[in-house]
């Protein structure tokens, strides 16, 4: 099969677990590095899909790269290829179908609960869960697109996760690694400096509690999603 496309927006922001997936089931994907100068693909026709990434710019960041970032979005979807944003991704996703990106009420940085909308639809892609421990780092939320149906939500942000057909939107991080979560921490420090005290930012020390449990946790629950997604793909 063809690659699935991989945005990468910022360095320390790679694929994480979601590569380890990809992996695991022999299904092989593409790093376009877009922080390194590497140009938006222009055509959809060499991907079966495509991921995003997060990123510490905004949407509404006048960069060069986000219109036809935002533009294969739109071009993935019409050719009902599956694709997927964490975070900054699903910001992106938001807006090439129409939606919007805002402050949030509070910013989210560390880990935090994240609750399982009780319909049919949330289900499909979560099973049984009703809950569980995300990772988080985000001043900013999209709206929930036309079309598109709200599957997660928390105390803080109440979009968490949206899904519309094949696609899969999230303002949460489920892709996190322990060396990830590490270098967001050194490269994040006067972001958390600044945002501090507040009750949804997490010190360093805070986020590295429990670290491993936390990650297996989390790791579990992002499989259940991207089980799901790669439906999309037709491979399973």
């Amino acid at each position: 099969m063809k690659p699935i496309a991989v945005i990468r927006h910022s360095p320390t922001e790679g694929p994480g677990h979601f590569a380890t997936f990809l992996d695991r089931h022999s299904l092989p994907w593409s790093l376009i590095r877009i922080d390194e100068g590497e140009p938006v693909p222009s055509n959809t026709d060499g991907f079966s899909g495509l991921c995003l990434m997060g990123g510490p710019m905004s949407v509404n960041d006048d960069l060069a790269w986000i219109p036809p970032l935002v533009d294969l979005i739109r071009r993935m979807m019409a050719a009902d290829k599956p694709v997927i944003g964490h975070c900054l991704g699903g910001q992106l996703m938001s807006r090439a179908l129409g939606g919007t990106v805002t402050a949030n009420p509070r910013k989210e940085i560390g880990w935090g609960t994240v609750r399982v909308i009780d319909s049919p639809l949330a289900r499909a892609w979560l099973g049984d869960t009703r809950q569980f421990d995300s990772f988080h780092w985000h001043g900013e939320t999209f709206s929930i697109p036309e079309g598109a149906t709200r599957i997660l939500e928390s105390t803080a942000c109440a979009n968490q996760a949206f899904v519309i057909g094949k696609h899969l939107g999230m303002q949460c991080h489920v892709e996190m690694t322990k060396a990830m979560i590490e270098a967001w921490c050194e490269s994040g420090a006067e972001e958390i400096r600044d945002a501090s005290p507040a009750e949804t930012v997490q010190s360093p020390a805070a986020m590295q509690i429990n670290i491993e449990r936390r990650l297996a946790s989390l790791s579990a629950h992002a499989e259940l999603l991207y089980t799901r997604w790669i439906e999309g793909l037709g491979v399973t």
